[in-house]
């Protein structure tokens, strides 16, 4: 029987509101106070938010495989994102001498499947002669709003390592997952049969 990678989370929710966070601190993973407007606090709020708008575009694409069910491989694919994005937020909230080594952290083997899956979908797109914009269909519109999240939460990563020390496997994994969702925005189109719009630095206004 395969054991289990990274330990389980050890979290008990009980109260909502605690106030401890009302003079504009926080605790990292290794119980440290540093205020919320932090590099590092903003990197891994960033993929938080990333986190949150993928659960978006995931729940839409759940909801348009009833018409589409060619979508059905990209359901489990952004549900399993939601979960490495978690994984990439606890090892962004945990400074280096604190880190564990069964916690929950982004290693080589998931930048290796994001670029499986980014050769899989791209297969069968058309060669592309200009920038696409996004739209078509909302599934499209929502991976791109997830592409730009996560290209912010990259540039964050890449401030922080300036300054701290950030996993090489993080910095890999955001800007790989950014391409996968450019990719995966134009797969969606193409399944869901609507049409790709091109930049057009003439376009009549």
């Amino acid at each position: 029987m395969a054991t289990d990678r990274f330990s389980k989370p050890k979290v008990s929710i009980n109260r909502v509101y605690t106030r401890k966070g009302d003079g504009g601190l926080t605790r990292l993973v290794g119980g440290q106070k540093v205020p919320k407007d932090t590099l590092r606090i903003e990197a891994y709020g960033t993929v938080d938010e990333l986190n949150a708008f993928v659960g978006a575009a995931c729940q839409t694409a759940r909801e348009s495989v009833i018409v589409h069910p060619g979508l059905q491989p990209i359901v489990g694919i952004l549900s399993r994102v939601q979960h490495e994005l978690f994984n990439l937020g606890s090892i962004l909230a945990t400074l280096p001498e604190d880190v564990h080594p069964s916690q929950p952290q982004i290693a080589d083997a998931e930048i290796a499947q994001l670029e499986r899956e980014i050769d899989s979908a791209n297969e069968d797109l058309p060669a592309l002669s200009s920038f696409v914009l996004p739209g078509g269909c909302r599934l499209n519109v929502e991976l791109h709003v997830c592409r730009t999240i996560c290209r912010r939460a990259e540039r964050l990563c890449v401030a922080l390592a300036k300054k701290e020390s950030v996993p090489a496997e993080a910095l890999r994994y955001l800007n790989r997952l950014s391409d996968a969702f450019f990719v995966w925005s134009r797969w969606a189109s193409q399944v869901m049969n609507a049409s790709e719009s091109m930049w057009d630095p003439n376009v009549k206004r």
